[in-house]
């Protein structure tokens, strides 16, 4: 799906702001006809923005089932034969959408947009009325999966195998923008290049999808618009001359300006794209044919009062946080980031590992969420055919969102899943299968859980690159850095001899760490424990060539579910939630400044 940009035939109005906002605790919004006339308890509430932490009342933090937004929106007066279309960039977890009553889009995946064409539902230059139905609840066949309870009130309660908030709203902001009836609809850019004797030589092969076209041709714009390179044709070839790299660093953009024309006019649709190339060979990750180190974190998007609801403050300071300790990478674990993140990566020449939502798909894990006895996860049951169908159709939804982005190296298809056993093999298979099928020009991965060590492990062969979640000195050997390091090592050469050729890429470790709670006795909680126990990972990581990457957990401290292992969230940051550095910020910046020097990026 194509970013919303304005262009020379589109416009672009922006409905975020505060929309009305009422609980259906009952659920019976819908039988009772809701979305037909204005809501008939509404409070205010902020768009984009999780509802939980807006107010103070614990049955809207708490609230689990369907809630219901609503707005009045007008109608742009000089439509003529241009499309309206209303677009969601991302609503948690199950999304409806009336407008003036008429059912217009339904949406199942919480970190993806949608949009719907609303021409025929309004009237230029008048009012019309949004109504959006939004449902935090999990099930078995939903990404993340999760099941519901009760408690002793009879309320329900939400369980789930994920270790943060489940948050839940319209996170992202909400569009309407014009369309010709001439419409770009889709545009794929897969970059090359060679240098010679006059310099670097780009290579862009597009392919673009348009409705009503009879004519498609594309210009090649660089960094101050000026135009490189033309040619004609839905599908087909650009060389751009005297390129300019996209790289780690330094994220260079040119702009694919795509015209679409047919008898009722013509469409300008502008893709930005990098030149640049990734390939795994030889245990290393090339980037333009160097070896890339990755440098950064696991982030969630989460902060306090806005929850993951996206807000471009916070995410330019956090890029300014990440660039200051020297980071070049992270991971959007555990789920698809804004579309403004992804533009902003590419902006900065961040190196994005891009993962779906399939987290928690493990019941043998607690993530101090849950506990009890493992549950049968790939059965008829639980987690079954139907699942595998919405998790491949997030695959696709994800890579044809980011597809163009270069900022993103790799897709992630699931994070510490269930990986030992034969019914993972056979869920896994054919959604790498769909994975490659939909972008050929990246490599895949998935990320590792520890209980899925090397001799177990059943699904790694299918993937390009060895991601490891692992927290020796933490959940294994807390305080015992000496064994800690002594099982940490004698698994990563295990790795090497079950994956001989796969890059190592460590996706996640750290230590839970109370911001101010200093200790002589350097102990687990406290920030000098921290700092020693990641510094022991450095120490192992600087002597394995087969070692790609370190991104720790976490960026920042995070909400979770509450719990005794966790105490007003995961305290694995290397920021407090608020964004203050704890002293280990300090020293892996002198750490990743270092290596930043030796490497140029």
């Amino acid at each position: 799906m194509l970013s919303v940009r304005n262009s020379a035939s589109r416009d672009v109005m922006s409905l975020d702001g505060v929309w009305r906002f009422q609980l259906d605790s009952g659920d019976v919004g819908q039988t009772e006809g809701w979305f037909a006339a204005p809501l008939p308890a509404a409070r205010p509430m902020p768009v984009p923005a999780s509802y939980n932490d807006v107010t103070i009342e614990p049955e809207i933090h708490d609230h689990v089932g369907p809630a219901w937004y609503e707005r009045d929106a007008v109608a742009p007066h000089n439509l003529g034969r241009d499309r309206l279309i209303l677009r969601f960039g991302s609503v948690t977890h199950d999304a409806r959408v009336w407008v003036d009553g008429v059912e217009v889009a339904e949406h199942l995946g919480g970190y993806l947009p949608f949009e719907a064409d609303i021409t025929e539902q309004v009237t230029p230059g008048q009012t019309f009325r949004i109504t959006v139905r939004v449902d935090n609840r999990l099930s078995w066949q939903s990404i993340p999966v999760g099941f519901l309870e009760e408690d002793s009130q009879g309320r329900p309660v939400q369980r789930y195998f994920h270790d943060f908030f489940n948050y839940a709203g319209i996170h992202r902001p909400v569009k309407l923008y014009t369309r010709p009836s001439v419409a770009v609809t889709d545009v794929t850019i897969v970059t090359a290049y060679a240098n010679g004797p006059e310099g670097t030589i780009g290579r862009c092969t597009y392919t673009v999808e348009a409705e009503g076209a009879e004519h498609v041709y594309v210009i090649v714009k660089d960094a101050d618009g000026a135009p490189v390179a033309r040619a004609d044709g839905a599908t087909g070839e650009v060389i751009i001359p005297d390129a300019h790299l996209w790289r780690p660093g330094a994220g260079y953009l040119y702009t694919l300006e795509t015209h679409a024309v047919g008898e009722e006019g013509e469409d300008v649709y502008p893709q930005r794209f990098g030149v640049r190339t990734v390939e795994v060979r030889d245990s290393q990750f090339l980037i333009n044919g160097e070896p890339f180190y990755f440098r950064g974190y696991g982030r969630h998007e989460d902060n306090l009062i806005r929850g993951k609801g996206h807000d471009p403050v916070l995410m330019s300071h956090d890029f300014e946080l990440m660039e200051w300790q020297g980071a070049n990478s992270f991971r959007t674990s555990h789920y698809p980031y804004a579309e403004e993140v992804m533009d902003y990566a590419d902006e900065r020449g961040f190196v994005v590992i891009d993962e779906t939502a399939a987290v928690g798909l493990n019941t043998a894990i607690a993530g101090g969420i849950f506990g009890g006895e493992p549950i049968p996860l790939f059965s008829e049951d639980h987690a079954n055919a139907r699942t595998q169908a919405v998790h491949a159709d997030h695959i696709r939804e994800l890579i044809a969102r980011d597809k163009n982005h270069p900022c993103v190296v790799l897709w992630s298809l699931a994070n510490e899943p269930e990986s030992h056993t034969e019914e993972a093999l056979n869920y896994f298979k054919p959604l790498a299968a769909t994975a490659r099928e939909a972008d050929p020009s990246r490599p895949i991965g998935y990320v590792n859980v520890m209980i899925s060590t090397p001799d177990r492990e059943r699904i790694v062969d299918l993937f390009d690159v060895v991601m490891l979640n692992r927290y020796y000195g933490w959940y294994v050997n807390n305080g015992d850095l000496a064994g800690a390091e002594a099982a940490l090592r004698a698994e990563i050469d295990a790795w090497i001899e079950r994956a001989p050729g796969k890059p190592i890429l460590f996706t996640e470790y750290g230590a839970d760490t109370l911001a101010g709670m200093r200790d002589l006795l350097r102990r687990p909680w406290s920030e000098e424990f921290q700092t020693d126990m990641l510094a022991m990972y450095h120490r192992v990581f600087d002597s394995y060539e087969e070692i790609v990457g370190e991104q720790m957990w976490n960026f920042a401290d995070f909400q979770t579910g509450t719990g005794t292992t966790r105490v007003g969230g995961n305290k694995k940051g290397m920021f407090t939630r608020s964004r203050e550095p704890k002293q280990n910020a300090f020293v892996v910046r002198e750490r990743w400044l270092r290596m930043r020097e030796k490497s140029g990026f």
